[in-house]
């Protein structure tokens, strides 16, 4: 079986969020289980000198994006044992940032339509195109209106994974044609709510279309997570389903990660604590074994649960004996009151605002506690990421979070849930981890429970094989 997935993101060369963390990860895993598994993204002008160097010029062709021919160079890479394709233009590709330019829509349309029209010219025929998210959701469109029954094309399926229902690349009807180049016998299929809806389009052709974890792929049929796309989902059910990521155990490894400050292991847990005396000290904190170090790291936005979290942590860090460390950015009102928080209780807050991948690593490693209370997440990485630590979540029961994390209430979870999207919920969740805390002996049998969790992707990738294997 020979799968072809395609990205608007892939690390180890361009990343903006998890999207390139499953793309840089799941084809590896794929081929681990003797799938022939390869990926195809945009060559960004952020993609660094260093991996240029080491890519191959397979050709260049000119790419149709509706009445216009553009320029699409052909360039292969390998990276994790995996077999990368990069699409180079640089009037689309060669700016500051992935996403969020004027003519996005154009853009991704170019990039849909070059993954089909490259194809004859790599040595690798696809049985299963998979797809992800808006930027590549008009992959199947083209190919079930456009390339189906051409030569070299035939029984090829497709599959399409929603990683976040949020965004789903909407347009003004009147760029049907002129940008995208489907004409009024296929609108229907991209037509929405008035408008292009990219996603529905990957949806309404995909043969199979995917979420990032069971629990979402149910939420998403419901209005209030679905941003308008239920009816559609609603009606095409019977191909939705939801795998779990996983995440890269390898690159996440407290064993040998040199970005924290002490490896450590289950086997030899002793590194744990001295990474917590160390990050105390690296942030300017009172160094002290005996007190709760909770983190936070999350972009600073009101669906993360940041107005739970403004409601209710001043008086618990004001009225318990905590630290709390906060990484992130965001929105400037949840910035602000972090801010005014560490201003207030400089010996119990510290604020690092940005996106610091090496502090990030450092945090996890020396963190007790691990606070993610979002209103929504498709699956999320982190609370997975803190678990590999030995640092123990504390997260609403909503998308991945319910599916990852179990309550310890039964002596058996790995961390500590809510379920109501509620500020004392919430709280009580925080003061039932504080209090396991101090119960030593339960605490130690809760991070190595942590530890000892397997979030890789050896069991999601074999699900997705029983899925490609249920489409052919």
């Amino acid at each position: 079986m020979k799968v072809l997935y395609v990205a608007s993101e892939a690390y180890p060369f361009a990343a903006s969020g998890g999207l390139a963390d499953v793309a840089g990860s799941l084809p590896a895993a794929l081929q681990k289980n003797k799938i022939s598994a390869r990926v195809i993204m945009p060559l960004y002008g952020s993609v660094s000198e260093q991996l240029r160097s080491e890519m191959r010029f397979i050709a260049n062709i000119m790419v149709p994006v509706s009445w216009r021919m553009q320029y699409c160079g052909i360039f292969e890479a390998k990276a994790n044992g995996v077999t990368y394709y990069l699409l180079d233009n640089e009037y689309y590709f060669k700016r500051n940032g992935l996403y969020g330019h004027y003519d996005d829509g154009e853009r991704f349309a170019f990039f849909s339509r070059a993954v089909l029209e490259v194809l004859p010219y790599l040595d690798f025929k696809p049985d299963i195109i998979h797809c992800n998210d808006w930027q590549s959701a008009l992959v199947p469109v083209y190919y079930s209106t456009m390339y189906a029954q051409r030569e070299g094309y035939w029984g090829i399926k497709t599959v399409f994974t929603i990683h976040n229902i949020q965004y789903q690349g909407i347009y003004g009807k009147e760029i049907l044609g002129d940008v995208f180049g489907l004409g009024e016998e296929h609108a229907s299929l991209v037509e929405f709510g008035d408008c292009i809806n990219l996603m529905k389009g990957g949806i309404e052709c995909a043969d199979k279309v995917t979420t990032v974890s069971k629990t979402y792929a149910q939420e998403i049929l419901d209005p209030w997570f679905s941003h308008g796309l239920h009816p559609i989902l609603q009606e095409r059910s019977y191909k939705l389903s939801g795998i779990l990521n996983g995440i890269d155990t390898d690159n996440y490894n407290p064993e040998t990660d040199p970005d924290i400050f002490f490896n450590y292991s289950a086997k030899k847990p002793a590194g744990k604590a001295k990474n917590k005396a160390k990050l105390q000290e690296y942030l300017n904190l009172p160094v002290r074994e005996d007190v709760p170090v909770m983190s936070i790291i999350s972009r600073l936005v009101s669906h993360k649960g940041f107005d739970l979290v403004k409601r209710v942590i001043w008086d618990l860090v004001g009225g318990s004996d905590i630290q709390l460390v906060v990484l992130g950015s965001g929105d400037w009102e949840y910035e602000c009151f972090f801010r005014d928080l560490a201003t207030a209780f400089p010996d119990k807050v510290a604020l690092r605002i940005g996106f610091i991948p090496d502090l990030a690593r450092k945090i996890y490693a020396g963190s007790d506690l691990f606070l993610m209370p979002s209103k929504s997440e498709p699956c999320g990485l982190s609370q997975m990421v803190s678990l590999r630590y030995g640092t123990i979540p504390i997260v609403r029961e909503t998308g991945g979070l319910k599916d990852s994390i179990t309550d310890s209430g039964d002596g058996e979870g790995n961390g500590f849930t809510f379920k109501t999207y509620d500020a004392y919920d919430m709280l009580d969740a925080i003061r039932r981890a504080l209090d396991a805390f101090y119960n030593k002996d339960y605490f130690k049998k809760l991070v190595d429970r942590a530890l000892k969790c397997d979030n890789s992707w050896s069991k999601s990738a074999k699900e997705y094989i029983e899925l490609y294997k249920s489409v052919l």
